[in-house]
């Protein structure tokens, strides 16, 4: 119970400290919320689990602002949801590293929305990734819910024309853009100041299989929880 209490702090700490959409990850001082500071780090992130909704609607259109709830083009033609879901495990073991405070949690995070770029906006106007998710902590022993769920809003700009063909040739990929953002969300939110931002070397925090990740199976709606 006491340790339910504590997540629970930290969780309105978090909301108090007006954690949003941060615009790069690369900022010298990303994280100057005294609020924030002042928690950090208090989770132990013991694992983490991915869920995309096979309701999430893809769009393969090549349009403007194709409808959907998943656009997704920096990758080969493919199983989207997949794709998605590896993306957020890649963030996640870099956002995550040195997460080690007092309080066993458990992450689990449900995407709502990944609006990325079709080709048709990326090389000429540009515009925004966006990207929704609700982040879920659980205890560690009976993956039930230890605080009130998290609603993310990790939005940010995305490069276009001249500046994304540059981009990719320096090896800046939207893939890579947006890992290292969500790299940065995730931190913030955890109250992490001094993680690995490049590629994770060894992911210290493992994913919890689709198998041993309930009683939150895939395609669950988080609010039935609460």
């Amino acid at each position: 119970m006491k340790h339910v209490r504590l997540v629970a702090m930290i969780v309105l700490g978090m909301a108090a400290s007006g954690c949003s959409t941060i615009d790069t990850v690369s900022r010298s001082v990303p994280f100057e919320s005294p609020a924030t500071t002042a928690m950090a780090p208090a989770m132990n992130v013991d694992a983490f689990q991915v869920r995309v909704p096979r309701s999430l609607q893809v769009s393969e259109a090549n349009r403007y602002y194709p409808s959907g709830d998943i656009v997704w083009r920096g990758e080969p033609l493919g199983d989207r949801h997949a794709q998605v879901q590896k993306i957020f495990e890649e963030g996640l073991a870099m956002g995550t590293q040195g997460a080690d405070g007092a309080v066993p949690v458990v992450l689990d995070i449900e995407v709502k929305r990944f609006h990325a770029l079709s080709e048709k906006t990326r090389y000429s106007v540009g515009g925004r990734h966006e990207i929704e998710f609700v982040v879920n902590f659980l205890n560690p022993e009976t993956m039930r819910p230890m605080a009130e769920p998290r609603q993310i809003d990790a939005t940010f700009k995305a490069f276009g024309g001249a500046r994304a063909v540059q981009a990719e040739r320096n090896g800046m990929t939207q893939k890579v853009r947006i890992t290292r953002h969500l790299a940065g969300v995730f931190q913030k939110e955890l109250g992490v100041r001094d993680a690995a931002r490049e590629a994770p070397a060894v992911n210290r925090i493992p994913a919890v299989s689709r198998s041993t990740a309930t009683p939150l199976s895939a395609g669950d709606r988080t609010n039935n929880l609460f």
